[in-house]
């Protein structure tokens, strides 16, 4: 099973999880896949996706984009789990997360929501400073995201398997290119 943990705005209309979900289908894995809208309060998007780790008869592999790169950094972590990280937000001195409080909009669904202080110390509260079982993480990350500093990913996940491409954005656009090694990473090939 996949647990596929969107980024911060977005949701599993993604092209990432589209993509992915199509793949898996092809191959007549298409329920091997869970994806949800996730709250944008992180302790309770957290428990969404404990919740779905509870129910999984085996153990499953996390994939997450950017903010849900974070998170299952920390959900590998806590549940000695296998995840791949995809552009993942890094919390460092140099990020302003001031810049995400206030009024936002979900990509697809158009749901407002407040990112609050409070919501930003909860991130705070799952930063992962060290990884302890780097064999168990992939970190996927391009260049040339221009939300967020790859370099910053690179030095965090030292030690993990690493595929850091040239160019790009920070939706990671060799996603397609690496469907297959993902679900292979997953035990699912």
């Amino acid at each position: 099973m996949i647990l596929y943990l969107h980024g911060f705005r977005s949701g599993p209309q993604s092209q990432k999880v589209r993509s992915l979900a199509d793949r898996l289908a092809s191959r007549g894995l298409g329920e091997q896949l869970w994806c949800e809208q996730l709250s944008p309060v992180p302790f309770e998007a957290i428990a969404q996706a404990e919740a779905q780790i509870a129910r999984c008869a085996e153990p499953p592999t996390l994939v997450g984009s950017s903010l849900g790169g974070f998170y299952v950094t920390w959900l590998a972590q806590r549940h000695g789990l296998r995840a791949v990280a995809i552009n993942p937000f890094v919390p460092h001195a140099a990020f302003d997360q001031s810049l995400f409080i206030g009024e936002h909009e979900m990509i697809y669904s158009g749901e407002r929501f407040r990112f609050t202080e409070a919501h930003a110390m909860q991130v705070a509260a799952l930063e992962v400073t060290r990884i302890s079982r780097p064999e168990n993480v992939w970190l996927l990350a391009e260049e040339g995201d221009e939300v967020l500093d790859c370099r910053v990913a690179v030095a965090r996940y030292a030690g993990c398997r690493q595929t850091v491409l040239p160019g790009g954005d920070h939706s990671f656009t060799r996603w397609d290119d690496y469907l297959d090694e993902v679900i292979a990473f997953a035990g699912l090939a």
